[in-house]
């Protein structure tokens, strides 16, 4: 499980193309979003590196949240 703090989420839409990236990398993974903090949880198997260059290919820079 990761969390990233995802800056440019502010609403629904946005999250929609956030979990569009990660789907396209992982279709199993499952995303909790909430928008209100601008974070995303993504419990995958794929690892860190590829789903940060999915999301910066999507438009959507991030940080590592604990």
């Amino acid at each position: 499980m990761v969390r990233f703090y995802v800056p440019r989420m502010a609403c629904g839409g946005c999250f929609k193309r956030v979990a569009a990236a990660i789907w396209g990398v992982d279709p199993r993974a499952h995303i909790e979003p909430d928008l209100r903090a601008r974070e995303v949880t993504i419990t995958t198997t794929v690892t860190e590196p590829v789903l940060l260059d999915a999301l910066n290919r999507a438009g959507y820079a991030v940080e590592r949240r604990p």
